[in-house]
């Protein structure tokens, strides 16, 4: 039986967000474009993701898989497109062929939340060692906020910048 971890649509993705789903890693596909949306599914065990991306394209061919990851544990699919009903339509396809609702997913929890403003130079040197997307500078303030399952914090980070899109 597949577990619906995250069941997580995102609708009109923001441009710093849609850059950093866009940045290359081993896992990445197709990038999306800003304004896109995305659904964003974790499942277990790992391997049913699959099934969840043969269940998805089939039902929508135009969508584009932005993220295809599957890790020890879970497995990690993203899909996009500009048509919001067609993301709607694959996330329909992938619940009713694990037989599963969207409200069957974990619930999300925030574990850590914190503001570091004035960044030093030194901090934002080495935190821009790691980045994916956009640099953060001295003296700008950092956002810290960890959520679990992890991949909530991805409709976090696109509605803090619908709320602060000059940021």
């Amino acid at each position: 039986m597949t577990e619906l971890r995250v069941y997580l649509p995102i609708e009109d993705l923001q441009p710093q967000f849609a850059a950093y789903m866009a940045t290359p890693t081993r896992a990445r596909g197709y990038p999306p474009f800003v304004g896109d949306h995305s659904l964003i599914i974790e499942v277990a065990p790992a391997l049913a993701i699959h099934r969840v991306t043969d269940l998805a394209l089939k039902a929508a061919p135009d969508l584009e898989p932005g993220i295809l990851f599957t890790e020890r544990h879970f497995g990690l699919l993203e899909l996009h497109s500009s048509k919001r009903e067609t993301v709607m339509a694959a996330g329909q396809a992938i619940l009713t062929g694990i037989n599963c609702k969207a409200e069957d997913q974990l619930k999300p929890q925030i574990l850590f939340t914190d503001i570091i403003e004035n960044l030093s130079d030194q901090h934002a040197v080495i935190y821009n060692r790691m980045r994916e997307a956009s640099m953060i500078l001295p003296g700008q303030s950092l956002l810290l906020y960890e959520m679990a399952p992890a991949l909530f914090a991805a409709m976090a980070a696109n509605e803090a910048e619908k709320a602060a899109p000059d940021i």
